[in-house]
């Protein structure tokens, strides 16, 4: 079954991974790039954020991961639960769980994230972000005055490009 993946920060438990008991031997900055080297295998992420436990906890550091895609998140956490990824003891992945009443507004991404997600799922030369010509074609539904038309558009190959939205 295909997985609609939308153009926006994903805020969904599905894709939400957290990852604790890692190693308190490297540094955060290692850890983030163990971590992003091994759950990228699974899909395209969008974060990895590697925190310190508490300091009521045993010293070490847990992770919050996030997929573009849940299907992906999935596959990693049941691939990488209770396994030693990268450190001598398993870690344990759990995905993310967050109450059905907490509603989020969906963040629009950013242009290089935009690209960064269509060429990961569409191939580096798979899209255009160019529009190649639009045509005007007006129709008058029922009642309507002359400036109140709707217009068809179609799109043929006559190149116009779009500012960049950075």
């Amino acid at each position: 079954m295909a997985e609609l993946v939308p153009f926006a920060v994903p805020i969904e438990s599905d894709k939400t991974l957290l990852v604790w008991e890692l190693s308190s031997g490297p540094t955060a900055e290692a850890l983030h790039h163990s971590l992003f080297t091994a759950f990228s295998k699974f899909g395209l992420l969008y974060s990895v954020r590697v925190f310190p436990n508490a300091a009521v906890a045993h010293p070490g550091f847990y992770a919050v991961i996030k997929f573009y895609s849940a299907r992906a998140a999935r596959r990693a956490q049941k691939a990488c639960d209770r396994k030693q990824l990268f450190q001598k003891s398993p870690v344990k992945v759990r995905l993310g769980t967050r109450h059905k009443a907490v509603q989020h507004q969906a963040l629009a991404l950013n242009s290089s994230r935009c690209q960064e997600l269509a060429n990961y799922y569409f191939g580096f030369n798979g899209w255009s972000k160019r529009i190649i010509k639009v045509h005007c074609s007006p129709w008058k539904q029922y009642g309507q005055e002359e400036e109140e038309y709707l217009s068809d558009f179609s799109l043929e190959e006559e190149e116009f490009r779009l500012p960049e939205l950075d």
